[in-house]
C-alpha cells in the first residue's frame, strides 16, 4: 500500500503541471507567430489580422470566462431570488409578478414586513406596491422603506389603513427620495398622518406626483397649511383626494384651508379634486371658488356631504362656468336650500361637458327637478342620481325625460315610483342602462310584471347592476314571472333583500331562481337576506353555486348558528354569518 506522503503527493501534482507539459509550452514560446497563423486563423479571425498572440487571445479568452462566470452567477442569484420571492407570495395566497406586487388584506406582521424588504432587490422592474389594510405593520414601516432603493422605477405606492405614525411617515419621506418616477401616493385611512405628522413629507414628495390620496387621515388645520406647501411644488398633480378629514376646516375662519385653497391655484393640471366630508362652510367657498378659474382642465368636483355649505352654495357657482371642461359634480347630502339650487341651476347650461350630476339625499331637489333637466345638457349624461329626493308624480314624469340617455337609473327611498314605474321603464333605451337601483320604492306585483316584460324585450340585455331590495309587498308572482323573463345575460349583482325585522319565504318562486341561474353567467353577487327557505332548498341553492364565485348574502337558520355555536363555543352568529 502507498504511504500517505505518496499519495498527497500525487494529489498535488494534479494540481500542478507536469515537466513535459513545461517543456512543450517553451517549445510553442519559440515558434515564430508565422508557423502558428494557420491555426490562428482557427481560433481567432481577428488574431490574424492584428498580430495578436496565442498567449494573449488565451489569456482574453480567460477573462472572458471569468466575466460569463459572473455573469452567470449574477443570474443564477436572481433566479434563487425570484423564487424566494414566489415562495414568500405563495405563502400569503397570491401570484407573482415582476411588475405588480398587490398585499392588501394579507395581515402582514412586522416580520413580513421585514422579509419583503429583503426580497426588494430582486423586484427591480416593480412599478406598483401595494400593502394596503395590513394594520399590524404600524410603527415598523422603516424596516421596508429602507430598502426601498432597489425599486426606484415605482409609480404607485399604496400604504392605506396600515397604522403608520409619525416615525413611518418621516421614514418614508426620506425614502421618497429614491423614488424618482413615483406618480401615485395613497396614505387613506391612516389617522396617524394627521396632527403634525404630514411635515414628513414636505419637501420630499417628486414633481411627478400626478396622485394624492389622504382620505380619513384626521388632518388638522395646521395639515391644511403644509398640505398647501406640498401642493405647490408639484406641477404634474391631477387627483387631489382629501375627503372625510372634516378638521382641515375647523379653525378660525378656516384660515388653514383658505391658506390650501391658495395654494392650489399652482396645481394647474389638477383634474379631479375631492373634498368630501371636510366641513366646508360659506366662507372657505369664498376662497375655493377664488381658485376655480386656476384649473381650466377640472373634470371631477366632489363636495358632497359638506352640511355646513347648506345656503351659501351661490358663492362658488358664480366661478363653477371657468371650468368648461367639467364632467361631474358630485353635491349629495349637502343639505342644499331651494337658494342653493337656483343658483346650481343657472349656471348648468355653461358646463357643456357636464356627464354626471348628483343631488341625491337633498330633499330640496325633489321640488325643481323640471328646471334641472331643462337645465342639463341631456344627451350626454351619464348619472343622475335623484335617490331620498322627496320626489313627487309631477318630478318623478320630468326625470323621464332623462332616463333615455344614462347609464345609470337610481330613485331608491323615493315611494311615488310605486305603481309608475312603467313610466321610468318605458324610457329606457335598449342596451343602454348598465345600473337599475329601485330600493325602498315601494314596488308592486305589477312593477315587478313590468320590469319582466322589458327584460324579456331584450331592453335591460347590458344591466349589470338589479336593486330591488326592501321592496316586499311585491307578491310571488312577480319575483317568479321576474326570473322566467330571461334577457338579463350581463347580470353581475342583483339584490332582492328585505327589509330588517321581516321575513318571508320564497319557495314559491326559487324554483324560477333555480331556473334562471344557468342564464346568468356573469353573476358575481346574490342577496336574499330574511327570504326565508328549508334546509333543502338551502342545499339545492349552494349546490347550483357550487363552482361559481358567486357571493350569496343571506341569513343561516337560527338552528344552524345555535349547533355551530355550541360545536365551537368560540363563533359568534355574526361570524358564522358572515361564513355563509
Amino acid at each position: 500500500m502507498e504511504s500517505a506522503d505518496v499519495q498527497r503527493g500525487r494529489d498535488s501534482g494534479s494540481l500542478r503541471r507536469s515537466p513535459l507539459d513545461v517543456l512543450m509550452s517553451q517549445i510553442r514560446r519559440k515558434r515564430s507567430a508565422s508557423d502558428r497563423k494557420p491555426l490562428g486563423r482557427f481560433l481567432s479571425w481577428s488574431s490574424d489580422r492584428t498580430g495578436i498572440s496565442e498567449d494573449a487571445e488565451t489569456e482574453g479568452r480567460e477573462e472572458r470566462g471569468q466575466r460569463e462566470g459572473v455573469s452567470d452567477g449574477a443570474e443564477s442569484g436572481r433566479d434563487v431570488g425570484w423564487g424566494q420571492v414566489c415562495v414568500f407570495l405563495q405563502r400569503l395566497g397570491k401570484k407573482a409578478d415582476s411588475r405588480s406586487l398587490s398585499l392588501a388584506h394579507c395581515d402582514l406582521t412586522a416580520t413580513d414586513l421585514l422579509e419583503l424588504a429583503t426580497l426588494l432587490q430582486f423586484l427591480p422592474q416593480l412599478e406598483e406596491l401595494d400593502i394596503s389594510w395590513n394594520e399590524l405593520i404600524g410603527g415598523c414601516l422603516r424596516a421596508l422603506t429602507s430598502h426601498l432603493q432597489h425599486v426606484s422605477g415605482v409609480r404607485a405606492l399604496k400604504l392605506c389603513s396600515c397604522r403608520m405614525n409619525a416615525d413611518d411617515i418621516a421614514a418614508l419621506g426620506e425614502a421618497l427620495a429614491f423614488m424618482p418616477h413615483l406618480e401615485i401616493l395613497d396614505l387613506s385611512w391612516n389617522s396617524g398622518v394627521g396632527g403634525g405628522a404630514l411635515q414628513g413629507l414636505l419637501g420630499n414628495l417628486q414633481p411627478s406626483l400626478r396622485e394624492l390620496h389622504l382620505v380619513a387621515c384626521q388632518l388638522t388645520e395646521a395639515d391644511a397649511t403644509t398640505l398647501g406647501g406640498m401642493v405647490s411644488c408639484l406641477p404634474s398633480l391631477c387627483v387631489l383626494d382629501i375627503s372625510c378629514n372634516p378638521l382641515l376646516s375647523q379653525g378660525v375662519n378656516g384660515s388653514g384651508f383658505k391658506e390650501l385653497a391658495s395654494s392650489l391655484s399652482h396645481a394647474t393640471s389638477l383634474t379631479t379634486l375631492r373634498l368630501q366630508a371636510c366641513g366646508l362652510s360659506e366662507d372657505i367657498l369664498d376662497a375655493l371658488g377664488g381658485t376655480l378659474h386656476c384649473f381650466p382642465s377640472l373634470r371631477e368636483l366632489d363636495l358632497s356631504c359638506n352640511k355646513s355649505l347648506s345656503g351659501g352654495l351661490d358663492r362658488l357657482t358664480l366661478h363653477l362656468a371657468h371650468l368648461t371642461h367639467l364632467e361631474s359634480i358630485d353635491l349629495h347630502l349637502c343639505c342644499l336650500t331651494h337658494a342653493d339650487l337656483e343658483a346650481l341651476i343657472q349656471v348648468l347650461p355653461s358646463l357643456t361637458g357636464l356627464t354626471e350630476l348628483d343631488v341625491s339625499s337633498n330633499k330640496e331637489a325633489g321640488g325643481v327637478v323640471h328646471p334641472l333637466v331643462s337645465a342639463l345638457p341631456l344627451t350626454q349624461m351619464r348619472r343622475f342620481p335623484l335617490n331620498s329626493c322627496s320626489l313627487n308624480e309631477e318630478s318623478f314624469t320630468a326625470f323621464a325625460l332623462a332616463v333615455p340617455y344614462l347609464r345609470s337609473v337610481d330613485v331608491s327611498w323615493c315611494k311615488v315610483v310605486g305603481g309608475r314605474l312603467a313610466l321610468l321603464l318605458d324610457a329606457l333605451q335598449p342596451s343602454v342602462i348598465l345600473e337599475l337601483r329601485l330600493s325602498s320604492c315601494e314596488l308592486t306585483t305589477d312593477d315587478i310584471c313590468n320590469l319582466s316584460a322589458v327584460c324579456r324585450r331584450g331592453s335591460l340585455s347590458s344591466l349589470r347592476v338589479l336593486d330591488l331590495s326592501y321592496n316586499g309587498s311585491a307578491a310571488d308572482e312577480g319575483w317568479s314571472a321576474l326570473f322566467a323573463a330571461g334577457g338579463l345575460g350581463s347580470l353581475e349583482e342583483v339584490d332582492l333583500s328585505l327589509r330588517p325585522s321581516t321575513s318571508a319565504p320564497c319557495s314559491a318562486w326559487l324554483p324560477a331562481l333555480f331556473c334562471a341561474l344557468p342564464h346568468l353567467p356573469a353573476l358575481t353577487r346574490l342577496a336574499l337576506q330574511r327570504w326565508t327557505m328549508s334546509s333543502q332548498e338551502r342545499q339545492q341553492l349552494n349546490h347550483s353555486l357550487r363552482k361559481r364565485s358567486v357571493r350569496l348574502e343571506w341569513d343561516p337558520p337560527s338552528n344552524d348558528v345555535m349547533s355551530l355555536f355550541k360545536a365551537t363555543n368560540q363563533e359568534s352568529p355574526e361570524q358564522t354569518q358572515s361564513e355563509e
